[in-house]
């Protein structure tokens, strides 16, 4: 087994600061298009279920295409590299895009939201698949691989972070500034800041990891022979890979968390002065967005001490324990704190007393958010050693793809959940008024809840179960890397 480190700590710092960068503008993405489109713009609800659908069904076909692409090229800037530059400005022009809010008529406005998300989507593909390739390229050593995974989804999570902290500040000063006698327009005004600011942080970070990342564990091209496996084929065959996706996509429900937070916090919890009826428009617009802005923020605050501080942990844990271990472990600690997160919210109503255990449902979060790209680097090891091939950036497409899916299952269940409760966005927020969580019935307060309580409670207690068949663990974990060791000094494949 090799015990040489290939990476200096600049290297190490520079790849996790560019995942900071990208976590910053995909969150920009994942944590409020939803309620842009359902609450600000206020499309219809049926064409935002199909929208995320539909594109979500490219994203099937899209991202093991960008795999397969990525892996049939090496250009002399590398093999992953080059579309951190691609992708980088387009990304960012997209990202302005989706908020931008053009003044257009309704049907014109779904052609547009659907032309931009979509090609949105692509894009953002170009830059995804190749970035978190990087680390099975930067270091043979498996350990070392972890470590740069595990450092560079954490910093990824503090990324994600940032556009939250903007929610919460602009809820707080935007108001002073702006004014909110037009609840519609400050909330378009407040969602375009919030993007422009996080974009032009998020992409410097995201375009600085080029100049400092090198890759090294450069595999030679070579053409299947006739009859041999196809790239999509291998993937399918590679049982232990098939169960981390599986996995993946069972755990979609932990994507609510994120994605349902700021309608739970417009809909579910009202926190401030009483909501009196001699108040003027502006006084009540203001007290009921900054409760969403404390709300939201309540749920942030338990997303980073409970995901991010596990995602701190992860590079200790992951050299102590086994991967499955970890996850199967995690995820039903989850489940349980999902259920008393859920009768604590039924029988009190109380979001106060919700918060430790809030805060240990988010604790497996951040162990998915890490160990599944390290079990996905795994799996491309195992399947070198099998069958002579390492498709790299089709692996981490995989890991791309179930990303996707889990974001895009998360917010057509929030648009069900509007659907399904009763609620019509354009009745709740106007130009003229914005009603407030203490408007609605105590069920359709619970039901929206519901969302980032029990939904990814469950979630959990089922991707936990496709670990119990990995069997890269422990001592096969251990021979296999050896053996596939021996087997690159044989075919003289230096790194």
């Amino acid at each position: 087994m090799e015990s040489k480190k290939y990476l200096g700590k600049k290297e190490f710092w520079m790849f996790a600061l560019g995942a900071g960068g990208q976590g910053m503008i995909y969150a920009m993405m994942s944590s409020y298009i939803s309620d842009y489109y359902v609450n600000v713009l206020q499309l219809p609800l049926v064409f935002v279920l199909l929208l995320m659908l539909l594109a979500r069904v490219w994203d099937a076909i899209n991202d093991p295409l960008m795999g397969i692409i990525v892996d049939r090229r090496t250009t002399k800037r590398g093999k992953m590299k080059p579309y951190i530059l691609y992708a980088a400005i387009p990304i960012a022009v997209l990202t302005v895009l989706m908020y931008l809010s053009p003044d257009l008529n309704k049907n014109q406005l779904m052609v547009y939201t659907a032309i931009v998300y979509i090609a949105w989507g692509m894009i953002y593909t170009m830059a995804d698949v190749p970035f978190w390739s990087l680390p099975n390229v930067m270091t043979p050593d498996a350990a070392e691989r972890g470590s740069v995974i595990s450092n560079g989804r954490t910093i990824n999570g503090v990324g994600s972070a940032v556009p939250e902290v903007l929610f919460l500040v602009a809820g707080l000063v935007l108001p002073r500034i702006l004014g909110v006698s037009d609840g519609l327009a400050y909330n378009k005004t407040k969602y375009l800041v919030i993007a422009v600011v996080t974009v032009l942080i998020g992409s410097v970070l995201y375009v600085n990891s080029y100049f400092h990342v090198k890759e090294r564990v450069v595999i030679p091209d070579k053409k299947p022979a006739p009859g041999e496996p196809s790239r999509l084929s291998r993937i399918f065959k590679c049982k232990p890979l098939m169960l981390v996706i599986l996995m993946g996509i069972l755990s979609s429900g932990r994507y609510m968390v994120q994605a349902a937070a700021v309608h739970v916090a417009r809909y579910a919890f009202y926190i401030g002065p009483e909501l009196t009826a001699d108040m003027t428009p502006e006084r009540r617009l203001e007290l009921i967005d900054a409760s969403v802005s404390s709300v939201k923020t309540i749920f942030q605050v338990c997303a980073i001490v409970g995901m991010f501080g596990a995602m701190l942990f992860m590079p200790v844990l992951m050299k102590k324990f086994d991967y499955k271990k970890i996850v199967i472990t995690t995820c039903l600690l989850g489940f349980v704190a999902s259920i008393f997160t859920t009768l604590i919210g039924w029988f009190t109503a109380n979001l106060y007393i919700c918060i430790p255990f809030i805060l240990i449902s988010c604790i497996p979060l951040g162990v998915l958010n890490v160990i599944s790209y390290a079990m996905i680097g795994d799996c491309l090891d195992y399947m070198e050693l099998k069958t002579g091939f390492r498709d790299n950036a089709l692996g981490s497409a995989c890991q791309g793809f179930v990303n996707k899916l889990g974001n895009a299952f998360a917010t057509c269940g929030i648009v069900l959940m509007y659907m399904f409760i009763g609620i019509e966005p354009e009745n709740m927020l106007s130009s003229e008024f914005i009603m407030a969580a203490t408007d609605l019935t105590r069920t359709q307060n619970f039901a929206m809840f519901s969302l980032v309580s029990i939904v990814p409670g469950v979630s959990l207690l089922l991707c936990s179960i496709p670990m119990f068949f990995y069997k890269i663990s422990g001592k096969e974990k251990a021979k296999m890397l050896e053996e596939l060791h021996e087997k690159r000094e044989k075919e003289g494949i230096l790194l």
